[in-house]
């Protein structure tokens, strides 16, 4: 018997080996990298820097002071402290919904309440660039999945007006990560009216950067708000870690209920929730800062343009260039990061395209612009 589990575990170890066999082959490895503090970063997501900000770090320091370093439990059992009450009320009050409701993550929230809220009788019609976190919760329920065109709202309509399921939800991106471009809200939502869905939209990279007060692109309409469940995350722009959704009562019950990432997770450190709403009322502060951040983020895009890169995207401050081979992508990160400069290289299946993902954030200046497009524009790649 233990022979023969032996050489199943020897199976199993040559079968990982012969994975990352061809992962490397197909020039899609992945490995960590250590970088140097003095490093010119364009591949953060600390979008305001207000993870290295002086009043959101003392926050997060007073607050682990106040409750502990960890919160010692579920939020069902011994985490619910009452800082994460007093938090979602401020979320809610800001996404303009009833309620809301913290994760550990942008993943655990994705994933587990687009779990929770299908099943196999479920149809969810999904923009076909959705965050991964996403498609991860729908393969777990089992849920069916149609996706539609990035973006093409006719395609969406045309799938609507041919489904027999009464158990429909729609699920999108506000601004998407890897393609720097924006969801039109309105027709999601008009659609979604239309046709008597759940409306599902994901605000991980419009937390802190877009809408009213920074509080997300969603604050900009009257959505449904039986309907509509909102999630953002503080681990962007807010320099934090966690997510919240933000939703009707009904919805938030029914959470608590079934929603396992919830239910069985221990519940964020108090640091990152102090540090967290610290930053969530800095936000809506920082008008000037943001609009130096577009600022810059539209000079960026114009000067690539001239040099004929292929940059795709639209008035966010994430900007992605396509790259025709692997090679031309690691070639380009490399010789940025032989220069002192980090920017992301972005391989499938995370994109369906190679690129290059450059995200402008509140700390670069004009100057650091200059010296990235000097880096890209030696052709040498």
């Amino acid at each position: 018997m233990m022979r023969i589990i032996q050489e199943d575990q020897a199976f199993m170890l040559e079968k990982y080996k012969k994975i990352l066999i061809k992962v490397k082959k197909e020039s899609n490895y992945r490995q960590l990298q250590k970088i140097q503090e003095n490093y010119l970063d364009f591949s953060s997501n600390d979008y305001l820097g207000l993870s290295k900000n002086k009043d959101v770090i003392e926050a997060g320091v007073e607050t682990a002071r106040e409750y502990g370093a960890g919160s010692t439990g579920s939020r069902l059992l011994s985490g619910n402290k009452s800082i994460f009450t007093e938090f979602e009320e401020i979320i809610a009050k800001d996404k303009k919904k009833e309620t809301a409701l913290i994760f550990n993550s942008g993943f655990q929230a994705n994933s587990g309440v687009l779990e929770c809220l299908t099943d196999r009788e479920t149809t969810v019609i999904f923009d076909k660039l959705n965050h991964a976190s996403m498609y991860q919760g729908i393969f777990a329920s089992g849920a069916k999945l149609i996706r539609f065109e990035h973006l093409d709202y006719n395609n969406l309509e045309s799938i609507l007006k041919n489904l027999n399921s009464q158990k429909v939800i729609i699920v999108s991106e506000t601004v998407f990560g890897m393609d720097g471009d924006i969801a039109d809200i309105k027709v999601l939502s008009d659609l979604s009216n239309k046709f008597n869905t759940l409306l599902y939209l994901d605000e991980a990279h419009a937390t802190g950067l877009y809408g009213e007060n920074g509080y997300g692109l969603s604050t900009n309409f009257q959505l449904n708000p039986k309907t509509t469940i909102i999630m953002g995350t503080f681990s962007k722009a807010l320099g934090s870690s966690g997510a919240y959704i933000a939703c009707s009562d009904l919805i938030k019950d029914y959470l608590l209920q079934k929603c396992r990432s919830f239910i069985y997770s221990t519940a964020l450190s108090p640091f990152c929730i102090g540090a967290a709403m610290k930053a969530w009322g800095i936000v809506k502060l920082l008008s000037k800062t943001k609009e130096n951040l577009f600022l810059n983020a539209k000079n960026l895009r114009k000067q690539l343009k001239s040099l004929n890169f292929d940059v795709i995207g639209n008035e966010t401050n994430i900007i992605p260039i396509l790259c025709e081979k692997q090679e031309i992508m690691k070639n380009i990160k490399n010789k940025c990061f032989q220069n002192g400069i980090k920017v992301s290289g972005i391989t499938k299946p995370t994109s369906p395209t190679p690129r290059i993902r450059i995200a402008i954030t509140a700390t670069h200046t004009a100057e650091d612009i200059e010296k990235l497009v000097e880096i890209i524009n030696e052709k040498q790649f």
